[in-house]
């Protein structure tokens, strides 16, 4: 039998990117899976990640230590309020004081750097251009242009060795597919958290902009959500 292909996956601990990493696996790939540790206001998506790459069997985990920080201007690395009970019209409205600067773009990089070293030419990530709030580095045209770059940034890409190819199997999924479409698959969603505000104990806010827009999935897609809220 040969060997399988691998992919690197980049995991939160949502269930984006749980779904996402589900869909990698059934593809075929020989799944390494990456998470952070950014100086997020919380250790709960980091725990999910974990448990979340545990109960679908990668062939390896690692969690990155990098500290935005100390940039802030983002209510999930600086001492900024998270906006709770918007409604759908206002989260339509420009950039919410959740997105984190440059955030995908260096993970993408992390990832990239990983991949090169693994002869990986495939990277997943569970962006979504439909069901998210506003973030400019969730849209088609950024992952095409950030391939591209990608493509040009690593001595295996020059060397024609290997041409990198950034999955984004969400993009334009609405929530209600994305939570159908894991089920399928087998994702245990009990393992995840979209909350950008959770509590100490880890339940979910049921407030900010994610929880609404999970828990309008949920609703449309007829099952239970079933993580803890407040």
């Amino acid at each position: 039998m040969s060997e399988k292909s691998k992919a690197v996956v980049l995991l939160s601990g949502g269930l984006d990117s749980a779904t996402a990493l589900a869909i990698a696996k059934s593809e075929g790939f020989d799944v390494h899976v990456m998470s952070f540790r950014y100086g997020q206001r919380h250790a709960v998506e980091t725990e999910c990640a974990k448990k979340t790459a545990f109960s679908q069997g990668v062939a390896q985990h690692v969690i990155a230590d990098i500290d935005l920080r100390i940039f802030g201007g983002s209510a999930l690395t600086a001492d900024i309020d998270v906006p709770k009970d918007r409604a759908s019209g206002e989260m339509k409205i420009g950039i919410p004081v959740t997105y984190v600067p440059a955030r995908n773009t260096i993970f993408l990089s992390f990832a990239l750097a990983w991949a090169e070293v693994l002869g990986s030419s495939d990277i997943y990530i569970g962006v979504n251009a439909l069901d998210y709030s506003g973030y400019p580095d969730c849209r088609p045209e950024y992952i095409a242009a950030y391939e591209r770059m990608a493509n040009l940034a690593t001595k295996v890409g020059v060397e024609g060795r290997q041409r990198l190819k950034i999955h984004t199997p969400l993009i334009t999924w609405r929530k209600s597919q994305i939570i159908l479409r894991g089920l399928d698959l087998g994702v245990d969603f009990s393992l995840t958290s979209s909350c950008y505000d959770p509590t100490r104990d880890g339940f979910a806010c049921g407030k900010c902009d994610s929880c609404q827009i999970r828990l309008k999935g949920f609703r449309e897609a007829g099952v239970r959500d079933p993580i803890k809220y407040v």
